[in-house]
């Protein structure tokens, strides 16, 4: 026999109006005029401009308090087939106030065709042009061609039908490897520095030798062995070893660079503004952050008409409850983007008071240890929510633009028992390693022993995941002659 059973149960859940905030506090001020844009699109009730009143449209009171018997249609059916076709005609995201800039589009070829053009010079009949189109096409963004030569003999054998082998297509290959720029079409580094290493000039210093480096110590190339290498070639002269490794340093590991695709110039546009005004610290946000949006007085006065109106058919209903809709929607969008102002100004305040002194300055050193938490609290709002704001914005200082995530750092503490930054272990550390004998580099166990000697209490995993950090890589690696 079934039975039923009755359960009850707590949970939270977010509101729209709350998901759209968190949504729209996410959103970086570079893409905020596009997003605006957006809900102007699909909500003819919000319009750009300032408000005539403060409280404009909050309540249906409102609308009532503000309509003009004046205005008053004729008929509803005047207000709910007019397309109000001039609502968005002014404006389109931006301040009337900017200037109208250009933005500059680059104009320019990409990789692929630069390389399709020197393939028109060579005289390759109709079947050879087709192979050195589809090799062509399988040069990687940087220059490389990683996929093995039997499997695009495939490739051409069944999306082409053409009938060729690894050894004809490669007699291809090594034509295009010498078009522009030298190391083009290579199969892997070696080969892309032994193909630059043929253009050069027959009389560059040290060309043998680097040749020779390339070709029979590639592998102790690469992990800076130079001892082997010199034994290896019997090389006495040290003069030589390191000027063929300048030569080979000097290579472009990369010839295809970014020539793949047209490159974008992208802006950044920071979301707040830091101002040193005689030692008082001031804080605006980017104007981009408050854009002038307002409900709409003909959707409001259309939503008055109805209540005036006597016609209560089921077609009127819907559509003025459609109405209502988007004017809620747009007093909610409108009240969104004011919580992500004060979120902000509020986020960033807290910031600045915290790293006061760094803000005066700009000295590294004076960053304090700081987390999502200590925020959080100061602003008495979630973590979630300083996070979403560290995470996507920056500002604007006297001595450089900034993410807010630069000034969040763990701490460490010293043997006077005091926290540091680990921004300020980062910048002792790269001092350490930049003033080393590049020679003989230091190991992460003697990096360790002189932070301690400055009175830094850390481990030695510590150093070496500090060190990745930064970028820079195990002593053996810098390792120079």
């Amino acid at each position: 026999m079934q039975k039923l059973n009755l359960t009850q149960s707590l949970s939270q859940k977010l509101s729209p109006q709350q998901i759209q905030f968190i949504k729209l506090l996410q959103v970086p001020t570079v893409e905020l005029d596009a997003r605006i844009e957006e809900e102007l699109e699909v909500n003819p009730a919000l319009e750009e401009g300032a408000p005539e009143k403060e409280d404009d449209y909050d309540t249906q009171d409102n609308y009532d308090d503000e309509y003009d018997s004046s205005t008053e249609p004729e008929s509803i059916e005047e207000y709910l087939h007019d397309d109000y076709s001039g609502y968005k005609m002014q404006g389109d995201g931006r301040g009337q106030d900017e200037d109208d800039k250009e933005m500059p589009i680059s104009v320019g070829t990409t990789l692929h065709e630069q390389l399709m053009s020197q393939l028109g010079y060579l005289r390759l009949d109709e079947r050879e042009h087709r192979l050195g189109e589809q090799l062509i096409g399988s040069v990687d963004a940087d220059g490389y061609i990683r996929r093995d030569l039997d499997a695009i003999v495939n490739d051409l054998a069944f999306s082409q039908n053409v009938e060729t082998d690894a050894e004809e297509l490669e007699s291809i290959l090594f034509k295009i490897q010498n078009f522009d720029p030298p190391g083009i079409a290579a199969r892997n580094l070696q080969e892309c520095l032994t193909l630059q290493l043929e253009r050069k000039d027959e009389d560059t210093e040290y060309l043998e030798t680097a040749k020779q480096i390339i070709e029979r110590c590639f592998n102790e190339f690469s992990k800076k062995h130079y001892d082997k290498i010199a034994k290896k070639l019997n090389l006495e002269d040290e003069e030589e070893l390191k000027g063929a490794i300048s030569l080979i340093t000097k290579l472009n590991p990369k010839p295809g660079g970014s020539g793949d695709e047209l490159v974008k110039t992208q802006y950044l546009i920071p979301d707040f503004l830091l101002n040193n005004n005689n030692g008082k610290l001031e804080l605006t946000l980017n104007s981009r952050n408050a854009p002038m949006l307002k409900v709409s007085r003909s959707y409001a006065d259309m939503l008055h008409a109805y209540d005036k109106s006597d016609k209560k058919d089921k077609k009127l209903k819907d559509t003025v409850s459609f109405i209502k809709q988007k004017l809620d929607s747009a007093k909610w969008f409108i009240d969104a983007i004011k919580q992500r102002q004060n979120t902000l100004l509020n986020t960033m305040q807290a910031i600045i008071d915290f790293q006061y002194e760094y803000f005066q300055e700009g000295d590294e050193s004076k960053l304090k240890p700081m987390i999502l938490k200590d925020i959080a609290d100061r602003i008495n709002m979630d973590i979630s929510t300083v996070s979403r704001v560290a995470n996507s914005k920056s500002i604007q200082t006297e001595f450089g633009i900034f993410p807010l995530k630069y000034f969040f750092s763990e701490g460490i503490s010293t043997e006077s028992g005091e926290d540091v930054s680990s921004r300020e272990v980062k910048h002792k550390l790269k001092a350490i390693i930049d003033d080393e004998d590049k020679a003989k580099p230091l190991s992460d166990d003697k990096l360790e022993k002189l932070l301690r000697a400055e009175g830094y209490n850390i481990a030695r995993r510590t150093v070496a995941k500090y060190r990745e950090q930064l970028n820079i890589p195990v002593a053996r690696l810098r390792k120079q002659l």
